[in-house]
Order: C-alpha cells, then sequence, then structure tokens
C-alpha cells in the first residue's frame, strides 16, 4: 500500500474511534448482553420511516455498533428512525453462524411487532449492511420476503472468495465455523451468492478505494443476480475509501444517504403494524 492511500486509509478509520451522539432508547430483543437495538427518532412527530442498520467488522466482537452510530444520526436528522443493531459476534458467548442471524431476525421480529410502539411507518423500512453487515442484510432479506429493500455498503458478500482471498485472517472461517469442504451447508446458507432475493430490491454500493473489501466483491455479485430476476443495482463511488461510505462527513455519504432516502420513499410495506409488548 502506498503511503499516500495508508495515509488515506487512516483517515477513513477514525470513525471507528469518534464518539457518536447518544442514541435517543436502547432497547432489548433478547436476554444475551449482545441483543439490543439503539433507536434514533427525529424531532419530528408522527410516524416516521424506518433504516435498520447493521453494522460490520468480520463479524468478530472486537467491532460493535458505536460507529454506525454518526450515520445513524445522520438520518434521524433527516426525519428517518434508526435502529441500529447489535447481535452476537465472533468471540461471544454464542457468537457465529448461525446464531448471528437469528440474532438478526429476531431483532428484525421485533421491530416488526413493535412499530406502532415507536410511531414507525410500516410502508417505509429499508435494511442497511456494512462490510460484513451487508452479508447479514442480504441474508435476512432472502429469509423475510416482505422486506422491500437492503442496501450492500462495500459488502462482504462472496463467502467463498472471502475464504478464497483469506480476507481478514480468514475471518469467513471463524464465523461459519470451518472452511467450505467441511461446513458447505453453512457456505451455501450463509453466502448471499447462492441466496435468492425474490421480492427486494437491493442497491449494492462500494468504493473504488476499498483497501479491505475489493470492488469486484459488489461488481461480480451484481453481475451475478443480473441473469436472475432479482432487482438489483450497482452504484460505484469514485475514490472512495471503504468508511466514507458510512461516514457522514465525507462527500461519499451524500450519495449513500440519497439511496437510502430513495427506497424509503417507495411505498411498499415491509414492516406488519401489530403492536407486541416492549
Amino acid at each position: 500500500m502506498s503511503r499516500a492511500l495508508y495515509n488515506r486509509s487512516a483517515m477513513s478509520e477514525e470513525i471507528l474511534s469518534l464518539v457518536p451522539p447518544d442514541a435517543d432508547r436502547r432497547v432489548c430483543y433478547g436476554p444475551d448482553a449482545n441483543q439490543f437495538i439503539d433507536l434514533r427518532f427525529p424531532k419530528s412527530g408522527g410516524l416516521h420511516p424506518l433504516a435498520i442498520m447493521i453494522h460490520g467488522g468480520f463479524w468478530r466482537a472486537k467491532y460493535d455498533l458505536v460507529h454506525t452510530g454518526h450515520m445513524c444520526a445522520a438520518l434521524a436528522a433527516r426525519g428517518v428512525v434508526s435502529a441500529n443493531l447489535e447481535y452476537r459476534r465472533v468471540g461471544n458467548e454464542g457468537g457465529g453462524w448461525p446464531n448471528t442471524i437469528l440474532d438478526i431476525r429476531a431483532a428484525y421480529s421485533f421491530l416488526r411487532d413493535n412499530a406502532k410502539s415507536y410511531d414507525l411507518d410500516s410502508n417505509k423500512v429499508v435494511v442497511v449492511g456494512h462490510s460484513a453487515g451487508a452479508q447479514l442484510a442480504l441474508c435476512l432479506a432472502a429469509e423475510e420476503p416482505a422486506i422491500s429493500g437492503v442496501i450492500s455498503l462495500a459488502g462482504v458478500i462472496d463467502l467463498q472468495r472471502a475464504y478464497e482471498m483469506h480476507l481478514s485472517n480468514d475471518a469467513v472461517v471463524e464465523f461459519l465455523r470451518g472452511k467450505p469442504f467441511e461446513v458447505p451447508d453453512y457456505y451455501r446458507a450463509a453466502d448471499p451468492m447462492q441466496l435468492t432475493i425474490a421480492k427486494g430490491r437491493q442497491v449494492v454500493v462500494h468504493g473504488t478505494a476499498d483497501p479491505f473489501v475489493p470492488p469486484d466483491f459488489s461488481r461480480d455479485y451484481v453481475a451475478r443476480k443480473k441473469g436472475t430476476k432479482e432487482q438489483v443495482e450497482l452504484l460505484e463511488i469514485a475514490d472512495a475509501d471503504h468508511f466514507d461510505l458510512i461516514d457522514p462527513r465525507r462527500s461519499a455519504w451524500m450519495q449513500v444517504e440519497r439511496e437510502i432516502l430513495k427506497l424509503l420513499s417507495r411505498n411498499h410495506s415491509t414492516l406488519s403494524s401489530r403492536c407486541g409488548p416492549v
């Protein structure tokens, strides 16, 4: 890596240590200490659209939801309720596949069942995942056909390639508890490249200067899905780094935010209006 690229990457990673504005409310969707959601609300009253955020970090406990709090606060300022999900990760008791995706589904169900309690507009919901969180977001969309909009940001969305490249010191092997020939069923169930998202509109975003997850992950995913009936589009952001996509201080964020708001403007129901226990 050149010195210029190294310096730029270091600046981009500042978002990992920058403290975000406090969440308005933290709610638990399960008994484990890592099963909670940070909610941020717009200042105005009435029903609001919802953006469900799934953070990355190569599925490891070392990385939590704090760094995506910045983009969640930015969305709240634009009139969107943001739900920043925490979940069990590799290194947490019970973390890793399949419990991690079970957590994501449980969090989604909690928001669905309590939509009225939090003044959520059940017709305007989008799921956003960054890096490894994009893999979880696409898996959620594949398993929950009511989800009509999902955005992958710099996604680790080709698990076979992640294994072949030994991405982040074999993070996918840790996450799926083995290599492809050892746990083939897990790779089939977890790899977005092998899943079908029949109804949800997918926007796949990647920066061309990403040093952590190669842009070809997103390019090849979209190329493969274009051969199916799935609704998928690619947005490449020139010179954007891995973390530029989730940093409201960066120009790339304006394009990401625009895509989120565009999906939310589509009138497709994704959450039921049932009111469950809070």
